[in-house]
């Protein structure tokens, strides 16, 4: 076994080449491959490998290599794990997930994906190994659509130079959260809570319910010696919105503020210290909070920025006891963004043509077709474009709006061809040039022209809008409202409909554009009752409570019985909106007179 001397030591592997050198030498030295793979435990394969290597390389060829890969094709660039490790250690409380995000919005080429970017930070010591804790499975929960749940919360840890410790009144909505409110409270008082509260719905408009916890600022039923109702509770009741109390102890009800507190804390708080006055501190968090809205992504609805979800309702302010008139109506946001003016560099122009047998409208051929069906092929329709929208009716009727493509150069080239100088647009311009870039404001209405098929039902984005058999094969015009529907025939609001697409698609349909007037009055076929309102502001309608408000105590009202709602219309404007929760029937069409109290008899 001279050989074996020449084995190197090689750690603890050094026993498997002497093994593999024993082995061939036995077979050199005459004996079956078969029996010598049984003697050593492995297969004839790898007793001939063995041999194969050993005549090659002799007994360094037997020595274990490296089976790593020659080329990782896949393998993380090293310009993108630096960059991963350096927005780590610029921002610490970044996880994988938002530095992965972070990276792809940069436009980094060949963004990791999170799992990725956790590897890459355990592989460079830049995650702390932590115990790992069985997490307890909570039941989460989201309203489907922004204003209809805010959740609200006194936090302190606000402090000044002075020594003096504050409160922060925060607001978030359960859909988007946006925060809607995070004021600054030397006093957490009763009076300043709702006075904050109110100046919130000023500016965004009045929630469907509102979610606290059993503070005393909140609730009065816990107050000694006897349950009483608070001045946040009178307000909420005086303008139809439910207050809902969390139960004790049950901080994870209202998760979605006491997460944003958090965040508020580790990344504002924590950092700037004591501030010089209130008017400092309030500027500071009004500051963290506007970015938070419109800058920060948020991993709660998937990365998407908190304003991008968020739509405020038509303000109807309260006044500050819940009782008399409504206070003016606040016009503007010092959070809206700044609004931008489109110019046009070259005059409108309209001219007349003939949809072709393919059901196209050719613009210009070469620049802009518009597709308009082949039911309308060969009819004369009347065109008026500009640089941003093009309008096409037929017989004096509206029938298209679509983004424009033409430049002042296209225009031009209409006019020579025989387009005249347009007069005023028959609508407004189509909201598609502005969705692309950003400009669009929240809230924005939008229509379009659809004609229902056979079976009454209309395609929007690729969902299915079930409008009813009795408007198949009819033309309809459909006024998409945020998360509403709204069917309108022959100049009447027909039906109202849950919108089957997300909020931000709207922009994106086909033909869309921006609605312009109020919501046309009801069909006369459509359901309506009368209720007056009783001085507790609810009423009942198919079963249904329907809470107006005290604001309205004593007044007729006109509730029209749609399909999915229930709209109450005061004085020809609509005061509110329910969904309706069941297909009930109505029984009572009158509004009942309010009896006159009993006199004790005469003794």
């Amino acid at each position: 076994m001279d050989g074996g001397a020449g084995v190197a030591n090689d750690g603890g592997r050094a026993w498997l080449v002497e093994q593999r050198y024993r082995a061939v030498l036995e077979v050199l030295d005459g004996s079956p491959v078969s029996e010598v793979a049984i003697r050593y435990g492995v297969t004839r394969q790898s007793v001939y490998l063995w041999k194969a290597k050993y005549e090659a390389g002799g007994i360094e060829a037997l020595k274990e290599r490296s089976r790593r890969p020659r080329t990782s094709p896949t393998r993380l660039d090293a310009e993108v794990e630096a960059a991963v490790c350096q927005l780590r250690r610029e921002h610490p409380r970044w996880g994988a997930r938002r530095i992965a995000y972070e990276l792809a919005m940069a436009g980094v080429r060949g963004a990791p994906s999170r799992v990725t970017v956790h590897r890459v930070l355990v592989r460079n010591g830049l995650v702390q190994a932590q115990e790992q804790r069985h997490k307890r499975k909570y039941r989460r929960w989201q309203r489907e659509a922004p204003m209809q749940l805010w959740q609200m919360d006194l936090v302190g840890g606000v402090f000044l130079a002075d020594g003096r410790e504050c409160k922060l009144l925060t607001g978030i909505d359960d859909h988007s959260r946006f925060v809607v409110l995070a004021r600054v409270l030397s006093i957490p008082s009763g009076r300043a809570v709702t006075d904050a509260f109110t100046a919130a719905m000023r500016s965004y408009g009045v929630p469907l319910e509102v979610l606290t916890d059993n503070g005393k600022q909140f609730t009065g039923r816990f107050t000694k010696p006897r349950p009483a109702e608070v001045l946040f509770e009178r307000v909420c009741r005086g303008h139809g919105i439910t207050a809902r109390l969390t139960k004790p102890r049950s901080p994870t009800t209202t998760g979605k503020i006491e997460r944003f507190h958090q965040t508020l804390r580790r990344e504002l708080l924590d950092v700037a210290g004591p501030f010089a006055d209130l008017p400092a501190a309030q500027a500071a968090i009004t500051a963290w909070v506007h970015a938070y809205n419109h800058n920060r992504p948020h991993q709660g609805i998937d990365m998407a920025v908190p304003a991008s979800l968020f739509r405020p309702n038509l303000p109807s302010p309260p006044t500050a006891t819940g009782e008399g008139e409504p206070a003016p109506v606040a016009t503007a946001r010092m959070d809206d963004p700044p609004t931008t003016i489109q110019y046009a560099s070259a005059p409108a122009v309209e001219f007349d043509t003939v949809i072709a047998p393919s059901g196209q409208l050719a613009v210009i051929p070469a620049v802009q077709r518009v597709r308009m069906g082949a039911q309308l092929a060969g009819l004369a329709a009347h065109v008026w474009a500009d640089e941003f929208s093009i309008h096409i009716s037929i017989d004096g009727r509206l029938v298209k709006t679509v983004a424009s493509n033409l430049t002042s150069a296209d225009l031009d080239t209409l006019r020579m061809r025989g387009a005249r100088l347009a007069g005023p647009s028959p609508a407004l311009p189509s909201p598609a040039k502005k969705a692309r870039a950003g400009q669009l404001p929240a809230g924005t209405t939008i229509e379009l022209e659809r004609k229902a098929n056979f079976d009454g039902v209309v395609i929007l984005a690729g969902k299915r809008l079930k409008l009813g058999v009795d408007l198949a094969e009819h033309r309809l015009t459909l006024r998409l409202d945020g998360h509403l529907a709204h069917v309108i025939h022959d100049g009447m609001l027909v039906k109202t409909l849950a919108l089957p697409i997300a909020i931000e698609r709207l922009s994106q349909l086909r033909g869309a554009r921006t609605a312009s007037g109020p919501l046309p009055p009801a069909a006369l076929g459509t359901l309506s009752v009368q209720r007056r309102i009783p001085p507790d502001g609810v009423v009942m309608v198919t079963r249904q409570r329907l809470r107006v408000g005290r604001t309205y105590a004593g007044q007729l009202v006109t509730v029209f019985v749609e399909d999915t709602h229930l709209r109450v219309v005061h004085d020809g404007e609509e005061i509110a909106l329910f969904p309706r929760q069941e297909q009930r029937k109505v029984f009572r069409f009158k509004a009942t007179e309010p009896r006159s109290p009993r006199r004790p008899p005469v003794k």
